[in-house]
């Protein structure tokens, strides 16, 4: 069984966790959403590579949100999460998922 890339969680729980502070209209709660998705990923990056690694990446994560809200007020709230998302994506997949699949023999998007 192929295991879940992180890669997808981090991207895509920063446009989660921004729905979710939308429709709820608590913000608290979309940060919660972002809290579990970085602490799952650190967990998982820890595990598979390096601590390094690890903070490494979530603070990718972290400095990506904070940009988030900058970016926001030039070209609007929904397209800078999925700017940075993709961002997150992107930087993810290049420094632990790409090598993870490479290793276990799983194709990567680019050789499919």
């Amino acid at each position: 069984m192929q295991r879940l890339p992180t890669w997808p969680v981090a991207a895509v729980s920063l446009v989660v966790g921004f729905a979710v502070a939308e429709i709820t209209g608590v913000r608290a709660i979309g940060g919660i959403v972002l809290i579990l998705a970085a602490l799952w990923c650190g967990l998982r990056w820890r595990r598979e590579h390096s601590t390094r690694l690890a903070v490494q990446l979530v603070v990718v994560y972290i400095v990506a949100f904070a940009l988030s809200h900058v970016l926001g007020l030039v070209i609007g709230a929904w397209p800078s999460v999925f700017v940075v998302a993709a961002v997150v994506g992107v930087v993810t997949w290049a420094r632990a998922d790409r090598d993870s699949a490479l290793r276990t023999g799983v194709p990567t998007a680019a050789s499919r």
